[in-house]
């Protein structure tokens, strides 16, 4: 009801503001503005009621997105709302001189509603290929320039209208050669009916030894208000069948050898479950049993913290990848510096870090969740190639 009550202010004020900064000034940018107000919020409140009377699935794949665009439209467009009405009304109130107060306000606002707009329209499909080499000292020959294609968060609701762009994002992985594909988990966001018909868009990635797939908390529907819990079991039940008509083998707190030429690799994959700050992770040491003559050894973990918790330094795991983070879809992202606000939650979250003889690496994810947005934290596909340390 507070919500409710606050986009109704939101509503009101606004074109308070925009009629006393503009009105006199230009008339011709009073009503473009007015009218831009009146098609944002018509837009918003249609699919505001639309979500609220909804009373479908909540993991289909059209209130899902739903759901996301309505959030979208509220950062983009109430958000700015805001700091023009406080520092609108807080010129007012101190009466400062030439209205600089309102300006700044105005500037900051239209500033953060195009960066959202970008981040929306442009930023969340400018894939990136992200290409590292670990470098593992006594690497099997047969291993040596091994390519492993990496992703993951696909929260696939966010390309509910976008299928071309996933096929794309496919034919890309392609484009790379893998020997192997890896996705480290979160195919969904609430729950099985997202993945739609993506497994046929999904199944058309190849790797030369297989496709192997984790899940991520978000998969076993952990966030969906109205699943309760034999809905859970049979959401993992319908995700192993999706996840296996797009071709990948399920890892869920256990191991598969793979051959390659005389050598073989060991891939772990643990579950995770739950949400921040309460995880609950697989159990690493119980995957790894039976793995003691392979020549690699790789786990699949989609909470980059659990590398951490269990991983670094007490086992002989050689490379532990994971997702998770997103890089919170927003950040700073160059060549020379990195930063996101996910950093504090998350240490290892984004790149490769190395521990001694063991490296990790975090994949930012390809989908988008709640916002459908990334400023300056592009999608990531990730190449990782073997190479022998001599």
């Amino acid at each position: 009801m507070y919500l409710f009550i606050f986009f109704i202010v939101t509503e009101l004020l606004t074109p308070v503001v925009i009629r006393r900064q503009f009105y006199k000034k230009s008339k011709f940018l009073f009503y473009l503005l007015c009218g831009a107000h009146a098609v944002m919020s018509i837009w918003f409140w249609i699919l505001l009621i639309e979500t609220r009377v909804y009373s479908g699935h909540y993991d289909s794949p059209s209130n899902v997105w739903k759901l996301m665009l309505m959030a979208g439209i509220a950062s983009a467009v109430t958000l700015p709302r805001v700091i023009i009405i406080i520092t609108h009304f807080a010129a007012k109130f101190l009466k400062t001189r030439n209205n600089w107060l309102t300006i700044t306000g105005l500037v900051t606002a239209s500033f953060i509603f195009f960066i959202i707009v970008g981040g929306a329209l442009f930023g969340r499909f400018n894939v990136k290929v992200d290409s590292v080499e670990m470098k593992i000292e006594g690497l099997h020959k047969d291993l040596d320039g091994l390519r492993i294609v990496q992703t993951s968060d696909l929260h696939l609701a966010s390309f509910y209208h976008h299928k071309k762009k996933m096929s794309e994002f496919v034919d890309k992985i392609n484009s790379l050669n893998p020997d192997l594909i890896i996705n480290t988990g979160d195919f969904v966001s609430y729950g099985w009916r997202e993945f739609g018909n993506f497994d046929s868009i999904l199944s058309r990635a190849h790797g030369k030894y297989g496709k192997i797939a984790i899940f991520g908390n978000h998969d076993f529907g952990t966030y969906n208000p109205h699943f309760t819990e034999t809905d859970r079991e049979y959401n993992v039940v319908k995700m192993n069948q999706k996840l296996e008509s797009s071709g990948y083998a399920v890892l869920s707190g256990e191991h598969t050898i793979l051959n390659v030429g005389d050598a073989k690799i060991g891939v772990i994959g643990v579950i995770t479950m739950g949400s921040h700050p309460k995880i609950v992770y697989g159990n690493i040491d119980s995957a790894l049993k039976g793995l003691d003559t392979v020549s690699l050894r790789i786990a699949l973990t989609h909470d980059p913290n659990h590398f951490a918790v269990a991983i670094e330094g007490k086992t002989d795991i050689d490379i532990t990848l994971s997702g998770h983070t997103h890089g919170m879809q927003m950040g700073i992202m160059t060549k020379y510096f990195k930063w996101s606000l996910s950093k504090y939650y998350y240490p290892h979250w984004n790149g490769l870090y190395v521990s001694g003889k063991q490296y990790h690496y975090t994949n930012r994810g390809l989908g988008t969740i709640a916002i459908p947005f990334r400023i300056w934290m592009p999608p990531e596909i990730t190449l990782i190639t073997l190479k022998n340390e001599i």
